[in-house]
């Protein structure tokens, strides 16, 4: 057994235990901030640690595995050179402001979000021109930088002595370094095998303890490499023509007749009663918006003065949820009306993001203008690829002329810039004679939390509830200027949230942290009432085309909520990982490895159980799931004009 008396190891343990003692000092300096919501037992504690130490180490196997190659194969003559050993004296300095440097980036992580790293990390990277001005707006980086190498440097100065030492050490013997690069590639093999990115469920307890004893960059590469989760392989399963009827079952309405022809195909023709209602909509998805900030949902800080009136005047939603975490899952639920199946959102599969029935297309073959506005620019999260090639025309920052920019962050133009915009796409569709559907998606309230000054009295930059309030201004005077065009009284307007402003909890899956307002106001069409059965974003296609009256062919998954013979309320939540599918009362959740758990009581004490296959709740979950990934796999959802029903056909 090589000792640690050799060069190549006593160099290589410096580096190993400087970066394991920075691992256990964030991971306890995230518990002791977070010792409440952890809910941590002495026993837990021990838990917490251990799993901990095995992440740690299944990463620094994997960091370091480079490093230890070229120390154990590096001849004796390089080793001994002076300007090589000064170059193994700064690679220790490097590495301890790397791993400073990442256990600062791991608090502003869990700060904003409330785990360690994950998908989102890896999609953040994509983006780093938005993601760098956020942080350079949010954070003082510069400074913080500049204090991390100072620590780095003082550190580096303090291991100068065992370093040098260790690199004046015997070398290990060729032997022996073939028997260590061995056993080196053999730990790394098992440990590929042992240890998954979903490991820490053993340990039970609730998410924050899981959380915690992960180790952040051992889930950022691990999300990295499964960006995209294959249902079958990872997920249970059922028969697929159980699935078949079981999903038809769920979307079934009375006036609706499918006409797939792949059983689990729930394509249909959708026959709304009635006249059909020739209206503009205008389609607000708001970044962030949790319903707990809502006065009229409780919040008592006065925020949301406009949406609390606002709320009054429209057909309400009360219990509604957002299917995702994410900005694109938002959007891939409202426009496609699907369940936020594993892995990325449709929004961001490049080369597969488009050709879908989406409800723009649905709009389009009325004669509709459909036109996606956003504040920031569309290429950020595959935007303008996802739209424009599902029946959009694109409206962004980058459409925009400077002058008529009034404020811009790291994001995009304020809201109120998105919604002058607006404005100007609606006043050319009415003089035009042509009917509109305008989504929208804004941008203000996101970190950094800045806009125009003089418009609320918090400062710009102090904080969400700044960013809230702003927003809510933004929206008061919107609808405002709306109300004097001449469109106005024939246009539906229509304000959800994309997802709520933390979703991380004490479960995976947090049915209270999903919660999002949804407001439809037409004075002209809608009288004011609340609707307070369950419903989620996937809902929202469907009913707004049937409050319209319009028939169409569907791919939804999602139900008219509104209508009369409605089955009882649901809603699809989902991160990355875990799908679920929540009653109204009890909540259950897929994960990886085949997992089946519910949650009974999930707004409440929410106490959790594994289960199976025979729980009625579980198979409705695998049934929208399972058919929702064979449908993307299948392009069962794609956009077919010519299965629309002859009198859609005739009105175009």
């Amino acid at each position: 057994m090589p000792q640690l008396h050799y060069a190549q190891l006593r160099y290589l343990s410096i580096i190993v235990l400087a970066w394991l003692s920075v691992f256990v000092l964030t991971r306890s300096l995230l518990l002791l901030s977070h010792l409440a919501a952890a809910d941590v037992s002495l026993l837990q504690w021990v838990g917490v640690y251990g799993v901990g130490l095995v992440y740690d180490l299944s990463f620094l196997l994997y960091a370091t595995l480079p490093l230890a190659l070229y120390l154990l194969v590096c001849p004796a003559r390089l080793w001994c050179r002076r300007w090589h050993q000064r170059l193994l004296l700064g690679l220790v300095g490097v590495s301890v402001f790397a791993m400073l440097f990442t256990a600062v980036a791991e608090w502003l992580f869990w700060d904003e979000f409330g785990v360690r790293f994950n998908f989102i990390a890896v999609d953040y990277l994509v983006y780093s021109e938005e993601v760098i001005n956020n942080i350079l707006e949010s954070y003082p980086i510069y400074p913080l930088i500049a204090l991390l190498a100072v620590i780095a440097m003082g550190v580096s100065v303090a291991l100068y002595r065992p370093v040098e030492a260790a690199l004046q050490a015997p070398l290990m013997p060729r032997g022996r370094a073939c028997a260590a690069l061995v056993a080196l590639c053999v730990l790394v093999g098992l440990d590929g095998l042992s240890v998954g990115q979903d490991s820490p469920r053993g340990l039970g307890g609730n998410t924050y303890q899981r959380e915690l004893a992960s180790n952040g960059p051992f889930q950022f590469f691990a999300a990295f490499r499964n960006n995209e989760l294959d249902y079958p392989q990872f997920y249970a399963t059922l028969p697929a023509p159980e699935v078949a009827s079981l999903l038809r079952e769920e979307v079934s309405e009375a006036n609706a007749r499918f006409i797939g022809h792949d059983p689990q195909d729930i394509r249909r023709l959708i026959d709304n009663p009635g006249q059909p209602q020739v209206m503009n909509v205008v389609l607000v998805t708001i970044e962030s918006l949790s319903a707990k900030y809502l006065g009229s949902f409780g919040d008592a800080r006065g925020l949301t003065p406009n949406l609390d009136a606002l709320r009054q005047q429209s057909l309400s939603f009360s219990n509604f949820y957002a299917t995702g975490t994410r900005t694109d899952r938002g959007l891939e639920a409202i426009t496609l009306s699907i369940p936020p199946t594993p892995g990325r959102s449709i929004v961001k599969r490049i080369g597969r993001e488009s050709g879908y029935g989406s409800l723009g297309q649905q709009f389009n073959a009325l004669g509709y203008d459909s036109v996606f506005i956003y504040g920031g620019r569309g290429y950020f999260d595959n935007m303008n690829a996802f739209f424009s090639g599902n029946g959009y025309r694109v409206v962004d920052q980058s459409s925009v002329a400077e002058g008529d920019m009034t404020f811009k962050n790291a994001w995009g133009m304020s809201d109120e810039d998105l919604y002058q915009q607006t404005l100007k796409v609606a006043d050319a569709d009415h003089a035009q004679g042509k009917p509109f559907f305008l989504q929208l998606m804004t941008t203000s309230n996101h970190r950094p939390y800045t806009y125009p000054d003089g418009r609320i009295d918090i400062p710009s930059g102090e904080g969400r509830e700044g960013a809230v309030k702003y927003t809510d201004y933004a929206i008061g005077q919107f609808l405002q200027q709306a109300r004097a065009k001449p469109w106005f009284n024939q246009t539906v307007f229509v304000f959800v949230a994309d997802h709520t402003a933390g979703s991380a909890g004490q479960e995976d899956l947090p049915v209270a942290n999903y919660h999002i307002p949804l407001f439809i106001y037409a004075p002209a069409l809608i009288q004011p009432q609340a609707f307070t059965e369950v419903a989620s974003q996937i809902d929202l296609a469907p009913t707004l085309l049937g409050l319209l009256n319009i028939d169409y062919s569907s791919t939804f998954f999602g139900r008219n909520v509104l209508r009369k013979d409605r089955a009882p309320g649901r809603a699809l939540i989902g991160n990355y990982q875990h799908l679920g599918l929540f009653d109204g009362h009890d909540l259950a959740i897929l994960s990886p490895r085949r997992s089946m758990r519910r949650h009974d009581d999930a707004l409440g004490l929410s106490h959790e159980s594994s289960s199976t296959v025979r729980d009625s709740l579980l198979r409705r979950d695998i049934a929208y799931y399972q058919g929702a990934s064979h449908a993307f796999q299948k392009r069962l959802m794609a956009w077919q004009p010519s299965a629309l029903p002859e009198a859609q056909l005739s009105n175009r």
